[in-house]
């Protein structure tokens, strides 16, 4: 792992920018010396880790007490993207606009970026944890389909956040039953691309004995900004 660059923001959280081999990301942490507990952060659908919503989750979050750390997935922000990757994702957005059946889409494409950004998520974590200023346990707010493979295959994450979506690919819809940490799911009620019922219904298969929904009016970006505070005492819960 390579930090590239550094800044302390005005709330005291030291926000860095890393490479570890391919993979770009950024780490933030909180003020002070001890080492802390540690959020893996996502954005759904695989955005950007620069995405201005997930950056103000992250800093909110470091300055709450956690080291954060969010990575570009494979093809997504500044990393290159095949021809292959440019075309599933212009056909998903067609279908999308036009009101088509989007699901064999949405598996040629989701479900490769999941097997793809999983093992690089891992790699992170390793490296991650040979970090002084980091001590666990681990934690995982974000992008379902991706937290979904990660509580199956990483047994040391030991709390997870995620922002419902109702198109998840079947095999994170099979694996969901194997899910058995402690869960926050969050449901924005209107979501214009995500099928309600569908997210109800993955959140009904997940085996874990803790889980928790929280659904909002609003469309998909209008999740309210209090939930940013009510999963950090989640986290709180679990993860300190």
């Amino acid at each position: 792992m390579r930090f590239t660059s550094e800044q302390r923001l005005d709330d005291g959280v030291l926000e860095r920018e890393f490479t570890l081999g391919e993979i770009p990301g950024t780490l933030w942490t909180p003020p002070g010396s001890a080492p802390a507990p540690l959020i893996l952060m996502a954005h759904n659908n695989g955005l950007p880790k620069a995405q201005p919503r997930l950056v103000a989750r992250a800093r909110r979050s470091a300055a709450y007490g956690y080291a954060v750390a969010a990575i570009d997935a494979p093809g997504c922000g500044d990393r290159p993207r095949s021809a292959a990757d440019e075309q599933a994702r212009a056909d998903l957005r067609r279908a999308m606009q036009a009101g088509d059946p989007v699901d064999e889409v949405f598996e040629s494409f989701i479900g490769p970026l999941v097997e793809k950004a999983v093992p690089e998520w891992r790699t992170t974590l390793d490296a991650l944890l040979s970090l002084p200023e980091i001590g666990g346990p681990i934690g995982y707010s974000g992008w379902t389909a991706v937290g979904i493979r990660l509580a199956v295959v990483e047994p040391r994450i030991a709390a997870a956040g995620f922002f419902a979506g109702g198109y998840v690919p079947h095999a994170q819809r099979e694996e969901a039953r194997q899910v058995t940490i402690p869960l926050l799911f969050l449901l924005q009620w209107d979501d214009e691309g995500n099928p309600r019922q569908r997210a109800l219904d993955l959140f009904d298969a997940f085996g874990a004995k803790e889980k928790t929904l929280h659904a909002n009016l609003g469309g998909h970006t209008g999740t309210p900004w209090f939930e940013v505070e009510d999963g950090n005492r989640f986290f709180g819960r679990h993860l300190k």
